[in-house]
C-alpha cells in the first residue's frame, strides 16, 4: 500500500483570498513577495487586524469628534472617514519602516512611539467623552452656571464706581429733599398751632404773629417746591442712567449666553473639573485612557513585538537584486550609447571622406579654369589667392 506524501511547500498551490490581500495590504507586506512566506503570512495578517481595528476606531473617535462641533451629518461622517484614513496612512507609515534591517532602530522608534502616543492620546478624548456622556453633561451645566454668575459678577464689577457715584449724588438730592420738606412741616404745624391757639402765643385768630408764621412757612414752601423741580429733574435724570446701565447688564448677559456651549472644549474643561472634584473616577478615566492609546499603538507595537521572518530577508534580497538590475541596466544602456556614437561616428568619416572623393577632381578643374583666367588678365596673387579661398577652400563648422 502507497502513501502519498504532501510536499513540504505548496506556494505554488496558495491562492490569497480577498481577506488576506486586505490585510497584507495594511500591513504593507508585498502580496507577489508574502504568498511564498508560509509563516510570515499569519504574522502580516495579525499586524494587519491591528491596523484595521485602529482605523475603524479612529474613523469612530473622529466622527463623534466632529459630531461636537459640526450639525451637519454628512460633513461631521465625512470628516470622520477622511481623519480616519489620515491616522490609517501614518499607521501604513510607521509599520513599513519598522524593519530588522534599520541601522538605527531607536532614534525612527522614539519618533513613531511618540506620534502615535500623541495621536493616541488626542483620540482617546472623544472616546472618554462619549463613555462619561451623562456626567460630563451635568457638569457642563454646573460649569456654565457658574460662568453666569461670574459674568454677572464681572459687569457689576465694571459699572459699580458709576453706580456708586449716582446713588450717593440721588441719596444727597433726596436728603436735602427731606430736609427742607421738614422744615416746610414744622414751620405749616407752627402756623397753625399759632391759628388755633393751642400753641404759640395761645391766642386764637389770625394776628400779627400768626400772619408772620404763616409767612415763614409760605416762604419755606415756596423754596420746597423750587428745590423739588430742581432736584426731581436730576433724580429722573439719574433713574434712567441706572435704568439703561441695569438694561445694557442684561443685554449683555442675554448675548453672553449665547455663547454657552457644550462643544469639544466645553466639554474637555468640564471632565478635567469633574476629575478634580471625583476621586474615584480618576483611577478609571487613566486606565481606559492607557487602553485606548494602546489601541492606536497597536500596529506599531505588534510591528516591533513581532519577530522578523523570511519575509524581511526576501524584501532585502529583492531590493538588492533590483539595484543590481538597475545597475547593470544602466551600463547596458551607457555601454549602447557609447556603441552608437562610435558607429556613427564611423559612419559619418566615411561618408564625408567619399564626398571629399568626388568633389577632387570637380574642385581640381576648376582650379585649373581659375588659373587660365588669372594668367589672361595678368592679375596679381593676392587676387587670385583671395577668389580661389573665396569660392573653393571649404570653411570649418562651427
Amino acid at each position: 500500500m502507497s502513501v502519498q506524501t504532501a510536499p513540504m511547500y505548496a506556494q505554488d498551490a496558495y491562492v490569497p483570498n480577498q481577506t488576506d490581500e486586505l490585510l497584507w495590504w495594511l500591513s504593507t507586506a508585498e502580496k507577489e513577495l508574502i504568498k511564498d512566506c508560509v509563516v510570515d503570512r499569519n504574522r502580516y495578517r495579525i499586524v494587519g487586524m491591528t491596523v484595521l481595528a485602529t482605523w475603524i476606531f479612529a474613523t469612530l473617535a473622529w466622527t463623534y469628534f466632529f459630531s461636537t462641533v459640526i450639525d451637519n451629518v454628512f460633513l461631521y461622517v465625512g470628516s470622520g472617514l477622511f481623519m480616519g484614513f489620515v491616522i490609517l496612512t501614518i499607521d501604513r507609515a510607521l509599520i513599513k519602516g519598522i524593519n530588522r534591517f534599520n541601522k538605527n532602530k531607536i532614534t525612527p522608534l522614539l519618533f513613531r512611539g511618540a506620534l502615535a502616543l500623541t495621536i493616541g492620546t488626542f483620540m482617546a478624548q472623544p472616546a472618554i467623552l462619549y463613555m462619561f456622556d451623562k456626567e460630563i453633561k451635568m457638569q457642563v451645566s454646573l460649569d456654565n452656571e457658574k460662568r453666569k454668575l461670574t459674568k454677572r459678577t464681572e459687569l457689576d464689577a465694571l459699572y459699580k464706581n458709576r453706580k456708586d457715584e449716582l446713588l450717593k449724588e440721588k441719596t444727597t438730592l433726596q436728603k436735602s429733599l427731606d430736609t427742607k420738606y421738614a422744615d416746610v412741616t414744622a414751620a405749616r404745624d407752627k402756623f397753625l398751632a399759632e391759628t388755633d391757639g393751642s400753641g404759640g402765643t395761645g391766642k386764637v385768630g389770625i394776628k400779627d404773629i400768626a400772619i408772620a408764621k404763616r409767612n415763614e412757612y409760605q416762604k419755606l414752601d415756596e423754596e420746597y417746591k423750587a428745590l423739588l423741580a430742581t432736584n426731581q429733574q436730576r433724580i429722573t435724570a439719574i433713574d434712567e442712567e441706572l435704568n439703561t446701565m441695569e438694561a445694557t447688564i442684561k443685554q449683555q448677559e442675554k448675548d453672553f449666553l449665547q455663547y454657552l456651549n457644550t462643544g469639544f472644549l466645553t466639554r474637555i474643561e468640564a471632565m478635567n473639573n469633574l476629575l478634580k472634584e471625583n476621586s474615584a473616577l480618576q483611577f478609571r478615566y487613566y486606565l481606559i485612557l492607557i487602553i485606548l492609546m494602546l489601541i492606536e499603538l497597536m500596529p506599531v507595537i505588534a510591528k516591533t513585538m513581532l519577530p522578523a521572518g523570511v519575509y524581511d530577508e526576501k524584501v532585502r534580497q529583492r531590493e538588492q537584486m533590483e539595484k543590481l538590475l538597475l545597475e547593470e541596466s544602466m551600463d547596458y544602456e551607457k555601454d549602447m550609447k557609447r556603441l552608437y556614437n562610435k558607429l556613427s561616428m564611423q559612419h559619418d568619416t566615411e561618408t564625408m571622406e567619399e564626398f571629399f572623393r568626388m568633389n577632387k577632381e570637380e574642385q581640381k578643374n576648376k582650379l585649373n579654369h581659375f588659373g587660365k583666367d588669372w594668367k589672361r588678365n595678368d592679375e596679381n596673387m593676392q587676387g587670385f589667392w583671395s577668389k580661389v579661398k573665396q569660392q573653393m577652400i571649404s570653411r570649418p563648422e562651427n
